[in-house]
């Protein structure tokens, strides 16, 4: 297929802890995202595919197996079964774990591979149908230090598993480039003169930095470098963990965090921390649900003294009730973003939790977050050897760019008059493809 009678020339690949997104490029210069169905809400076709598998489970003659759904239609395949399967996601996060080789699913083990193959597959299929054969080259972004990667090692090892991942979707010339490059790339598209520019790319898992010299024209005729990056640095944790916080202080103590059972000797104790640590950590979720964990929460059940929230604890993950908790989450998080308190509702009888949230409340649980995010920014400064005067404009993408306290760390440094925003989920797949041109 052709593009305004060009050849598709370029391909970039956004796979976030999230949301994914592809995009090309042709003779034209100009970046087109593909299209996919319209995810649970229904609605338009989507410009970001979910990063997301849900195994339902099926019957037949033989015994219980499962049907496999990927991305925006998991999600509605996951509404529709009431918990009858298991839901997926965030398997990005997972890439530098190392202790993570299978997981058992509904009696079958899974490597990481095989779980983050058909995302990729069906990324790469929903872009052809829409553009017709892709180039066997593409631009691939990745963080600059993977979730739970403490050494380069560790993130040359993450790297090499989504290497894997991506041959098996049926690329086998790949160029990783750092996501907040990739975002660079995109804004300059719109920069009228030279400038350094601090690029904040805040993903699901990751939050990323990058301090480039833009010139314009990154996405104009020629196929000359437009920019020059002076340095990079970034630290494990963005969206997710902003979540798991308000996980912990409102979901939690409903469902049993910090009360105490009565052990076999008849000592009272506290409750296990183990269930809350996996609860604060959206792709940990899932894998409470087996039955040894759930055998293990049952016999706390009966010995708790407050018995009702640890059988509380117990629903949520035998209906596999992740999705609508942080999605209560995520609605009350983006309504903080522009209210000063905000409602957090979830309900599925017998668990019920509703309160009130002040935007000062979830800024001090995230407080150790948004210092480590601070102290990010001031080192790579600090390395580069750049005064925050020197900054021509700060480029933030991705979802938390959008959390007030968030902005206010660049505002206070740069001025809230050089804050750029760009589009929360597609500019990096954007750039990625800008990208691509150069080779």
């Amino acid at each position: 297929m052709t593009i305004n009678n060009f050849p598709i020339e370029a391909v970039g690949l956004d796979f976030g802890t999230t949301n994914s997104a592809i995009a090309i490029v042709a003779r034209d210069r100009a970046p087109r995202l593909a299209q996919f169905e319209p995810g649970a809400d229904g609605g338009t076709r989507a410009e970001t595919f979910r990063s997301i598998l849900f195994f339902e489970a099926t019957e037949d003659t033989g015994g219980t197996e499962s049907a496999l759904s990927v991305g925006n239609a998991a999600i509605r395949r996951y509404l529709a079964a009431s918990g009858n399967g298991r839901l997926v996601q965030s398997l990005k996060s997972f890439l530098a774990v190392r202790s993570f080789q299978t997981t058992d699913i509904m009696g079958e083990d899974y490597s990481l591979g095989d779980l983050l193959a058909p995302i990729l597959i069906a990324l790469r299929d929903a872009a052809e149908a829409q553009f017709g054969p892709l180039p066997r080259r593409v631009v691939v972004g990745r963080p600059v230090h993977f979730s739970d990667a403490h050494t380069e090692t560790d993130d040359d090892f993450a790297l090499s598993r989504l290497d894997v991942a991506i041959r098996r979707a049926g690329w086998d010339e790949i160029v990783f480039e750092y996501e907040p490059i990739a975002a660079a790339y995109d804004y300059a598209s719109r920069i009228p003169r030279d400038e350094i520019v601090l690029i904040g790319d805040f993903g699901g898992g990751t939050s990323d930095f990058s301090l480039v010299h833009l010139r314009p024209g990154t996405a104009g005729t020629s196929r000359a470098r437009h920019h020059e990056i002076l340095g990079n640095d970034g630290v494990a944790l963005a969206g997710d963990a902003f979540d798991g916080r308000m996980m912990h202080h409102i979901v939690a103590p409903e469902l049993g965090r910090g009360t105490k059972y009565r052990s076999p000797y008849g000592r009272v104790l506290p409750m296990p921390t183990w269930p809350y640590t996996k609860l604060e950590r959206w792709h940990h979720l899932s894998m409470l649900k087996n039955r040894t964990t759930l055998y293990r929460l049952r016999e706390l059940e009966h010995d708790a003294l407050e018995p009702a929230r640890i059988a509380a604890l117990v629903h949520v993950i035998e209906s596999d009730l992740g999705y609508y908790l942080f999605r209560s989450v995520e609605a009350t998080k983006i309504d903080l973003s522009s209210e000063e308190s905000a409602k957090f509702s979830f309900a599925d009888p017998p668990v019920e939790i509703g309160r009130i949230v002040a935007r000062s409340e979830f800024e001090a649980w995230i407080t150790r977050y948004l210092g480590e995010i601070e102290r990010c920014v001031d080192r790579l400064m600090e390395a580069v050897g750049v005064r925050p005067g020197e900054i021509g404009s700060v480029f933030l993408t991705g979802g938390s760019s959008f959390v007030p306290a968030v902005r206010r760390i660049f505002a206070s440094r740069f001025g809230a008059e050089k804050i750029h925003l760009g589009n929360e989920f597609t500019s990096v797949a954007r750039g990625l493809a800008l990208r691509a041109l150069e080779d």
